[in-house]
């Protein structure tokens, strides 16, 4: 069977910059700068098992309005893996970010935070550290959880019931360490019903699908192992941005119950955006949405950037809105 193409939107674009950046552990990270050289800035944090190209379609969205740093995670993509199991935490995540912000961000200047998954848990574990603070306008936190991950998991049917075979079935899935292999009809399949929404169309899974399986299987082990015993409710409760919470309805790895309560533990609480039968997958899948909160957040906290809305990325609805769902 000849592999699915993969539309224009989901290829990597190419950067203006590329950068390296020595974490506090010595572990080097790939940085990419892409968009306006001295617009203001948004940084993108992806998730689990993700990498930059997961981003493509948001960084096209905005990168005519804004200077857009992302970066892999430690282990993903071009960024290296911490030696053996050392150097996988969430105290690891927080020092990646602010060694990225450093090295980004000129003196005083702060930027629009935005990350999906461990991303948004890697904002909220830095959550008390002053030196990502102070360059932090606000923060947008996208289909991500503070803790409890495992518990709350639906990629099982309902049809098992007993909350403790649950747990177990779903640690075991997360924790695998078994190879993907090529991507494949069945790998495919099986991505598109966990991780996105049933109206996924082909492009969207097989971009979904060959990103996660790029990822390294002890890297996506390893950083498993660190969210299943994930909780993070700490920094979320001191992060001090204003900060925005998205999620797809049908976010089978961190259902919108999550999403509550981070709403609910927020000092700024700038509302919830839900989108409806959208996956965990929200910024593949819904770009132009997950693009017009982060425009919305950045228009209203980087003063430079309160002007008229790019013609890719559409107004989102006011912030005063505690709650609201994205018209399909």
């Amino acid at each position: 069977m000849s592999p699915v193409r993969l539309p224009a939107e989901y290829e990597p674009p190419i950067p203006v910059e590329e950068l390296g950046v020595r974490s506090a552990d010595g572990v080097r990270l790939h940085v990419e700068v892409h968009g306006r050289s001295g617009a203001p800035t948004v940084v993108l944090a992806h998730g689990w098992a993700c990498s930059i190209a997961f981003w493509a379609p948001v960084i096209r969205q905005l990168s005519d309005r804004y200077r857009v740093v992302s970066y892999d995670q430690r282990g993903h993509g071009r960024s290296e893996a911490p030696p053996g199991r050392v150097g996988y935490s969430t105290r690891a995540l927080a020092e990646d970010l602010s060694a990225v912000l450093a090295l980004t961000l000129p003196e005083g200047e702060r930027a629009v935070l935005a990350g999906h998954s461990m991303g948004g848990m890697t904002i909220m574990a830095a959550g008390g550290r002053p030196d990502v603070a102070e360059r932090t306008a606000a923060a947008v936190l996208i289909s991500t959880g503070p803790s409890d991950l495992v518990a709350e998991l639906t990629v099982l049917p309902p049809a098992v019931r007993a909350p403790g075979l649950r747990r177990f079935l779903h640690r075991q899935l997360l924790r695998s360490r078994m190879p993907l292999g090529p991507v494949s009809p069945v790998s495919r399949a099986a991505f598109k019903y966990a991780t996105m929404g049933p109206s996924s169309p082909a492009g969207q899974v097989e971009a979904t699908a060959r990103i996660l399986h790029a990822c390294p299987a002890a890297v996506r082990a390893n950083w498993a192992a660190v969210l299943d015993r994930l909780d993070v409710r700490a920094g979320l409760a001191r992060l001090a941005a204003p900060t925005a919470v998205v999620v797809g309805t049908g976010d089978r790895l961190t259902p919108p119950v999550h999403a509550h309560r981070i709403v609910a533990e927020l000092r700024e609480p700038q509302g919830l955006l839900l989108l409806p039968g959208v996956g965990h997958m929200s910024p593949l899948e819904r770009p132009v949405e997950v693009a017009a909160e982060i425009h919305r957040m950045a228009s209203t906290y980087l003063t430079a950037a309160a002007s008229a809305v790019p013609a890719a990325v559409p107004a989102a609805v006011p912030a005063s809105v505690d709650e609201r769902t994205a018209v399909e």
